[in-house]
C-alpha cells in the first residue's frame, strides 16, 4: 500500500475510532492526574496539544506537563496499535505552534505483539502506586524488558543499587521535600489538586489514592522514598502508611534536557509502567525531587548518572488496584 493508499484509509479509522484512542491516550499518568492534553482529529491525522490551562504553577516551563502528554502519546499511539496499524509519529511538527507537540498519522498495516496485546489489557488497572507493595520479588526478567522499553523510546532506566546510591537520593528526595513543604505555592497546588472521598471529580488525586498521613521517615528506615504529602492534615487520604518496601528504584534518564526529550521520557515511562503493570507490578513516581533544575543537577552528579533524570520510581509487586478517573474524550477535543 503507497502513502496514498494510506491516506485514504486512515480517514474512516480515525473517525470511527476517534473516542476509542483517545480515551486509550487518557488513560495515561499525569502528574497530580492533571490530564494536560488536548486532541484534535483530522481526515488523516489526530494532533496531541497541551492544555496551558493544567500546568502546574510550579512547573513554569512545562516540563512535567510534557512529560505527562509524551504519555498520553504512547497510549494514543498502543491504541491505534490495537486496530491493526502501525502509527507514524512527528514529535514538535511545527516550531511556530508550541502548544502543538505531536501529530499520528496511520501506517502500514501489522497485527499486534503479543507484549502490546499485553500492555492493552493493562491500561485500565495501571495506576500510580503510593500504598505498601506486597512481600514478593519482581517477576524473573521483568527488569530486563523495562529497560528495553526505555530504550526503544529513545531513553534509559538506570537501577539504584540498596547502599550508598539509595541513601544518596533518599537524602536528596528528604531534602527537598522539606523544602517543598514550606512553600505556600507547592501547597496550594496539592490543595487544588487533591479529591475527597466525595468528590465527583475526573481529574486530581482522589482520596484512595494517597494516605491520610505523610510518611517522614527517611529512606533508610521505610525503604521507600518520600512521597508527597497530599493530605495535608485534612484527614482526607484512604491509604494504609504501614508495610514493606519496594523492591526496586530506579531512574528514568533521557540523553539531553529539551522538549523533545520530555515528550520521549513520557513514552518511555507509560509504556515501561503498562509492561509492569501486565504482571501486576506498579510503581510509585517522585516528580517532586525533579522539579527544580539544580536539584536535577545534583541527582545527576551525585549518583553519576549517565542522563538527564525526568522521573524517580519505585516498583513492586501489588495485587489489588483502584484507577483514578479520568475525562471523556469529547471534553479532550481541541476546537
Amino acid at each position: 500500500m503507497n502513502d496514498k493508499s494510506i491516506a485514504r484509509a486512515a480517514a474512516p479509522i480515525l473517525a470511527d475510532q476517534a473516542s476509542y484512542l483517545i480515551a486509550t491516550a487518557a488513560r495515561a499518568p499525569s502528574v497530580h492526574n492533571t490530564q494536560p492534553w488536548r486532541f484534535r482529529v483530522g481526515q488523516s491525522a489526530i494532533e496531541l496539544y497541551c492544555d496551558q490551562h493544567r500546568k502546574l504553577r510550579l512547573d513554569p516551563i512545562g516540563r512535567e506537563m510534557l512529560i505527562s502528554c509524551g504519555a498520553a502519546l504512547f497510549g494514543l499511539r498502543l491504541g491505534m496499535r490495537s486496530l491493526g496499524y502501525l502509527p507514524v509519529v512527528e514529535l514538535l511538527p511545527d516550531p511556530a505552534r508550541l502548544r502543538l507537540l505531536a501529530r499520528v498519522t496511520v501506517g502500514a498495516a501489522e497485527p499486534m505483539t503479543v507484549l502490546e496485546r499485553e500492555m492493552l489489557k493493562a491500561v485500565p488497572h495501571r495506576h500510580t502506586h503510593r500504598s505498601a507493595f506486597a512481600p514478593a520479588p519482581l517477576p524473573a526478567g521483568l527488569l530486563a524488558g523495562l529497560q528495553h522499553d526505555a530504550l526503544a523510546e529513545g531513553a534509559s532506566l538506570h537501577l539504584v543499587d540498596r547502599g550508598i546510591a539509595y541513601q544518596r537520593l533518599a537524602d536528596i528526595v528528604s531534602m527537598a521535600g522539606r523544602r517543598l513543604d514550606l512553600d505556600p505555592r507547592a501547597r496550594a497546588e496539592m490543595r487544588r489538586w487533591s479529591r475527597s472521598w466525595a468528590s465527583r471529580a475526573r481529574d486530581g488525586v482522589p482520596a484512595h489514592a494517597f494516605p491520610a498521613m505523610a510518611d517522614r521517615r527517611s529512606g533508610r528506615q521505610s525503604g521507600r522514598l518520600r512521597q508527597r504529602d497530599f493530605d495535608l492534615s485534612r484527614g482526607l487520604g484512604l491509604l494504609p502508611t504501614d508495610g514493606p518496601g519496594p523492591t526496586v528504584t530506579a531512574v528514568l534518564l533521557t540523553p539531553g534536557d529539551s522538549r523533545a526529550d520530555w515528550l520521549r521520557a513520557g513514552q518511555a515511562l507509560h509504556r515501561l509502567l503498562l509492561h509492569a503493570a501486565s504482571r501486576w507490578v506498579f510503581a510509585s513516581l517522585y516528580t517532586q525531587p525533579l522539579e527544580a533544575a539544580p536539584i536535577r543537577a545534583v541527582i545527576r552528579d551525585r549518583l553519576a548518572l549517565p542522563g538527564a533524570p525526568q522521573m524517580l520510581l519505585q516498583l513492586g509487586v501489588a495485587h489489588t488496584t483502584h484507577a483514578t478517573a479520568r475525562r471523556p474524550p469529547d471534553e479532550l477535543i481541541e476546537p
